[in-house]
């Protein structure tokens, strides 16, 4: 806090509310408790083949929440704004798509060699805010949540033939 954030001015002896800042709000937003997002993989049951395209999602939205600050109600209006898509063989991809569920396979990998693996992916979130009602303001700056590794094994399959009578 700086000493002008508090004086009291006696000609209409009043003191003036302390200054809301960006980076004020900023900090608030690191100590809110962002939810990691969850990754969901298809197939669905851990398991998917080499040379596979391989689907990625998470159906992490956007969510409101208010801090007081300075003694003031701050509303926050928070939202994913990139996803980074960890495939733990040693690739990656950044989007600012969550992904989607088959048959829309906005976020897939092909994976060349068969393994047990744990990818992940790590959201960043950015903000608007408010300070007593009045007007939204952008927050200068995001937040990265690193994302919970999810089991996957990687197999290979072998064609057979059959036959029907």
């Amino acid at each position: 806090m700086t000493l002008q954030e508090y004086y009291y001015c006696p000609d209409t002896g009043m003191t003036p509310q302390p200054q809301i800042t960006n980076a004020l709000v900023l900090r608030a937003l690191r100590r809110i408790d962002l939810p990691k997002s969850e990754l969901t993989v298809q197939p669905e049951n851990g398991r998917t083949l080499v040379n596979f395209d391989t689907n990625f999602y998470t159906e992490q939205g956007a969510f409101d929440r208010t801090v007081r600050l300075l003694g003031q109600r701050v509303d926050l209006h928070i939202w994913p704004s990139q996803y980074h898509w960890v495939f733990d063989d040693g690739r990656s991809l950044s989007s600012t798509s969550p992904g989607a569920p088959y048959p829309h396979l906005d976020i897939t990998h092909r994976y060349t060699r068969k393994g047990k693996l744990a990818p992940s992916v790590d959201t960043t979130y950015a903000a608007r805010y408010r300070v007593n009602g009045g007007p939204w303001r952008d927050v200068t700056g995001t937040v990265t949540i690193p994302g919970s590794p999810v089991p996957l094994e990687v197999t290979t399959a072998s064609p057979v033939l059959v036959g029907y009578h």
